[in-house]
């Protein structure tokens, strides 16, 4: 048996992790074509490399199938409810920073705040006869997050791509996404509540608090996480 350690399967997020790896004496590499998964650590012994999409890694880590995955923190807080139970953070990597944020059209000069929001959501209803629609793929977060603030008479719709989009395309009067730059923000006309911030997030090196492991697996873990300290 081997550590299992988890990693995003392609793009910047596979770049920069393996960078951060290998600037600690361990390499990390595929074996095969960008369309294969095969792949293979050097640098220590009784570790594996399993490649997968981001998204997946909360998935295996809370279900004990991998030892250790990297992967964001707002997919960590969006997937598991209960993630301080399943997982444990071992190291923020400083990049892959993101912010989840409430983002409303530019032109509603009157809303800034969560509590113009809420009022503008009433009035919404009031006069279209159906609730203010926010796109996002954060649901749990974000509803969360709104409950908190006292937002009411919104609906959440489901976006799993350009949901900056929504808002021009008329699926959405409103939005919550991760934003690093703002840029695309602006681009499609969008502005950031002054109180807007749900979660800063970053690339994080996670712990399974479930996995099992037998001796040899432990000692081998725990020569990992020392030279990644």
């Amino acid at each position: 048996m081997t550590i299992k350690l988890g990693v995003p399967s392609k793009g910047r997020l596979m770049e920069k992790t393996f960078e951060w790896f290998a600037a600690r004496g361990i390499t990390l590499q595929r074996t095969g074509s960008d369309r294969e998964y095969a792949a293979a650590v050097g640098g220590i012994e009784g570790v594996s490399l399993m490649l997968l999409s981001a998204g997946e890694i909360p998935r295996e880590l809370a279900a004990g199938r991998i030892h250790l995955g990297v992967t964001g923190t707002d997919l960590i807080e969006e997937k598991l409810a209960l993630w301080d139970q399943l997982v444990v953070p071992v190291e923020e990597l400083a990049f892959g920073h993101a912010d989840l944020i409430v983002a409303v059209p530019a032109a509603w000069s009157d809303v800034d705040t969560l509590d113009d929001l809420d009022a503008a959501a009433a009035a919404f209803r009031a006069t279209h006869g159906f609730r203010l629609r926010i796109a996002t793929k954060y649901h749990r977060l974000v509803r969360e997050f709104l409950r908190g603030a006292g937002v009411a008479d919104y609906a959440l719709v489901d976006s799993q791509g350009a949901t900056e989009g929504t808002v021009k395309n008329e699926t959405a009067e409103a939005i919550a996404d991760i934003t690093s730059s703002g840029e695309t923000l602006r681009a499609n006309h969008l502005k950031i509540l002054s109180d807007g911030l749900i979660l800063k997030s970053q690339a994080t090196l996670w712990r399974s608090r479930t996995a099992d492991m037998d001796d040899k697996e432990r000692r081998t873990l725990a020569a990992l996480l020392e030279k990644l300290a």
